[in-house]
């Protein structure tokens, strides 16, 4: 399409029942070629170039819808076909009913509702409904910022790796400065929660639904439970536990078949997992202790208004809930309530312990870190808590994007010493990813971003991880190789 003088090429990528769903518009002005890109229906992202002359900017427009061309994109007319459906959560949070407020060490205010927490060794990761991942060290210093094309459902960690789910259908690997989308789930999956265990994506959704895809971003199985709303899913290499409005069911991990189905008192708003249990936050204000081998009910942890979120400690000694009235909670092993603080601030909709401190994302967007030791939490029932520092973004604080091109990833002339060389390999209608350098097994595939994969290229990773599936994992910033 032509008006005056500029030329504007719209492309979309939509497979029905089991694929992307996604545009590709490139516009042409004189020497200005500006790229949108994103999810059907969705404003997405917009990139600009400027070339030397006019017929360097239409060389450079033809190759990039070249590119999407052989990648299945095809002609369309924007807002012809509906865009992905996207569930946002329904959430309600009122005044907190406990007497005292916990003792909060420092609080992050994202500028929108968050759901997504993960807290590591290094860093607290805390992702929102504006697609931003903030990282944090533990004293509450934001380190740093990812711009996501779209919201932020959750964060999840599978060892090295950290991985945001987004709205758009994507599932974005933040282990490296560069974010690239690792997963593209199909269309017609309304993503409520995800869940990786060594490199495989579960995505449970809406419906009911649990889709199972490997560390190629090819599916591999797909159940239909008992009830809708899945909230909950977790996964180890026993079993996938799936929660929704009927209970948690638990299915063998190659898809085999079901392996238990247990009702819970409520439908499961939430879950956590330990080596030998699941832990389903219900809206009927408790949390319920499953057995992972038998779906046996083995302990109760009842609150006062329904859970939006549930943690642990290490072994499941502390059981941890936050409800929808502000409030968050902390039971023994066996149900015994120990006790119960107001937030100061919003209802928990994500939280995880570690090392004697509950993280928790509330319904205003906020990262909060609670002290929770025993010393702290029984001053706080006294009345007495710490100053809360109110944390405030850095003046320079570093942003990163994801790459979206091969042309968007730095480049070297030549590997670092240590680093690893993998080339893109055109195998079976596919671009795979195999490693170049010695020492490795050159027949295993690289997860690697297939927004940057084209044949007969190299590219340079700081190192590789083999995954019990019998592939690679990238670790660190990629680069390409001239």
């Amino acid at each position: 399409m032509t008006t005056g003088s500029v030329s504007t090429t719209y492309l979309e990528l939509s497979q029905d029942g089991g694929g992307a769903h996604k545009f590709y518009e490139v516009a042409v002005d004189h020497q200005v070629v500006t790229v949108r890109y994103g999810r059907i229906g969705a404003a997405g992202q917009t990139q600009t170039q400027t070339f030397s002359t006019a017929a360097k900017a239409q060389a450079a427009a033809a190759k990039k819808i070249g590119e999407k061309v052989r990648k299945g994109y095809a002609p369309a007319v924007p807002g012809h076909r509906a865009p992905r459906a996207v569930t946002r959560r329904q959430v309600a949070s009122a005044p907190s009913t406990a007497r005292a407020v916990a003792p909060v060490l420092w609080r992050f205010r994202t500028g929108s509702s968050a759901f997504g927490i993960h807290v590591d060794d290094e860093r607290c990761w805390v992702g929102n409904q504006a697609g931003d991942v903030y990282t944090l060290d533990h004293d509450g210093d934001v380190l740093a910022r990812f711009n996501l094309p779209d919201g932020v459902k959750c964060l999840v960690a599978d060892d090295f790796w950290v991985y945001a789910g987004c709205d758009d259908g994507q599932v974005y690997d933040l282990s490296s400065k560069l974010p690239f989308a690792a997963y593209d789930i199909a269309a017609d999956v309304d993503i409520f929660w995800l869940d990786i265990d060594e490199g495989i994506l579960h995505v449970s959704d809406r419906d009911g639904r649990l889709t199972v895809i490997d560390h190629e971003d090819e599916h591999q199985w797909a159940r239909r439970s008992q009830g809708e709303h899945a909230w909950m899913v977790r996964a180890d290499g026993r079993g996938v536990y799936h929660g929704h409005h009927r209970g948690v069911t638990a299915y063998a991990p190659d898809g085999g078949g079901e392996l238990w189905h247990t009702s819970t008192r409520g439908g499961v708003l939430f879950g956590w997992q330990e080596a030998d249990a699941v832990y389903a936050g219900t809206a009927h204000r408790v949390v319920q202790r499953l057995s992972k081998a038998t779906g046996a009910i083995e302990a109760t942890y009842a609150c006062d208004s329904a859970v939006y979120s549930c943690a642990t400690s290490p072994g499941g000694r502390f059981v941890f809930a936050g409800d929808n009235a502000s409030s968050v909670y902390c039971f023994d092993g066996d149900g015994t309530r120990l006790w119960k603080l107001g937030t100061g601030g919003g209802s928990a909709l994500s939280m995880q312990y570690r090392d004697e401190r509950l993280y928790v994302v509330t319904t205003d967007g906020s990262l909060v870190c609670v002290d929770a030791s025993e010393a702290a939490v029984s001053a706080a029932q006294q009345g007495t808590v710490p100053v809360e520092r109110d944390v405030k973004l850095a003046a320079a604080l570093p942003t990163y994007a994801p790459a979206t091109a091969a042309d968007a990833v730095a480049t070297v002339a030549h590997a670092p010493t240590g680093a690893v060389v993998v080339e893109c390999v055109q195998q079976g209608g596919r671009i795979r990813v195999h490693v170049v350098s010695e020492g490795f097994d050159p027949s295993w595939n690289v997860q690697f971003p297939r927004a940057i994969r084209q044949p007969g290229t190299r590219y340079v990773v700081d190192a590789l991880h083999a995954a019990a599936g019998g592939f690679y994992r990238v670790r660190g910033d990629i680069r390409r190789l001239l």
